[in-house]
């Protein structure tokens, strides 16, 4: 990746010109099947926070319906001081306790994105990367998965799943590989399971995600058929906390969940991970700040997956940072066919991608791509990720099974 920015000369305070918010679609090489049906890829929202210098800092949304949102908060903000990250915060976002108890979480996303900006300003203002601001890097380069699953006009058979994870770890070291086989049919899952294990070997790691998928009945039987497989995790087996706390009794496969919600993972015993993004939960410093709780309360923490770039960026320097991320990351890198930064996208060799050199995130904006995939957005709207073409004009109910 190439980079820019140098430390600020001078002692004059910067001030926030203006800040802009660009939606995108991400899309996959080919949709994959989840619990709410095919999955074409992501609309993510690209924030552009400019200083009254020209110092540009580069933020990232989850979605692409807080773009009005992080509009009017770059009203709020203009002329503040973009180092003074919790002032800027204070204006933004109302009393937490509050915000975390409506219906409504784009604020949270709005300002997390706008956040993430403010950090990658701050690095290029003193001439430092995220990861040296956030204490210096622990590790170089971050573990990341492979991803596999069922894809339409691709790997549509377990022995085609199998296939394309030997492809991978022939072609770029993979010995890591999470996955989504979802389709509601649990012989299929344990099938496909089954032959990766045996194609795979004992020393790779195989991980699933179900999104949810099973009630706990099914899921039941399911972890009983996966016991002989090694599986090292399984995410969202079932839709709540709950319900995995009453499966935990029946299998020691450990759990994960994309729900940040740490209190009742403690007080339940599960999930035994939280996997996230840094936007969602408001931005890099409550980021920091959830993971240190994660740390003191022994949940382990991995990040997110499917973004522009951007927020790739963040993951790789704080994961750099912080000594509790042991985990491999979840990854799409594989089957994006582009993102929004120059020499993107990210692509692991053997399981790991560099941390970015250079100051803040390390990344630069490619314009081209930029106007490229906004381009995207604005011909079809943001990318639907609850379609099922068997049943056209409805959505899913889960669970599936």
């Amino acid at each position: 990746m190439h980079n820019e920015g140098a430390a600020h000369g001078g002692s004059r305070e910067l001030k926030i010109a203006r800040i802009r918010a660009t939606p995108v679609n991400i899309p996959l090489e080919a949709p994959l099947w989840w619990t709410g049906g095919i999955y074409p890829g992501t609309s993510k929202a690209i924030v552009e926070v400019e200083t009254d210098e020209g110092l540009v800092g580069l933020g990232e949304a989850p979605s692409a319906d807080v773009c009005e949102m992080i509009a009017a908060m770059g009203e709020v903000l203009a002329g503040r001081d973009p180092l003074d990250i919790g002032a800027c915060e204070r204006v933004c976002v109302p009393p937490w306790q509050i915000v975390q108890n409506t219906d409504d979480a784009r604020v949270v996303k709005a300002f997390g994105a706008i956040e993430i900006a403010l950090w990658d300003l701050r690095g290029k203002a003193w001439g430092q990367p995220l990861s040296t601001l956030l204490g210096g890097k622990v590790r170089n380069s971050v573990a990341f998965s492979e991803y596999f699953g069922f894809r339409e006009g691709r790997e549509m058979t377990p022995q085609a799943v199998v296939d394309y994870c030997l492809a991978m770890r022939e072609e770029h070291g993979s010995t890591i590989f999470e996955g989504k086989l979802i389709r509601g049919d649990p012989l299929l899952e344990v099938e496909t399971v089954r032959r990766l294990r045996e194609a795979l070997g004992p020393s790779a790691e195989i991980r699933l995600d179900s999104n949810m998928q099973w009630s706990l009945t099914a899921a039941r039987r399911v972890l009983r058929m996966l016991a002989d497989y090694d599986v090292s995790n399984y995410e969202d087996p079932v839709a709540t906390f709950e319900e995995m706390a009453a499966l935990r009794r029946h299998s020691d496969i450990p759990f994960s969940t994309h729900v940040p919600d740490i209190r009742r993972a403690v007080a339940l015993g599960v999930p035994d991970f939280i996997v996230t993004n840094f936007a969602v939960l408001g931005g890099i410093g409550r980021a920091i700040r959830f993971i240190g709780a994660c740390e003191a309360m022994g949940v382990g923490f991995w990040c997110y997956s499917g973004d522009a770039g951007v927020c790739t960026a963040a993951y790789l320097h704080v994961s750099a940072a912080m000594p509790w991320i042991t985990e491999a990351s979840q990854s799409l890198f594989r089957w994006q066919i582009g993102d929004v930064i120059e020499g993107g996208p990210f692509r692991q060799v053997d399981n790991v991608v560099s941390v970015p050199q250079g100051p803040g995130l390390g990344v630069v904006l490619d314009r081209a791509a930029l106007k490229t995939w906004h381009r995207h957005y604005v011909d079809n709207g943001p990318l639907d990720h609850f379609r099922d073409p068997a049943f056209p004009g409805r959505h899913r109910r889960i669970p599936l099974r």
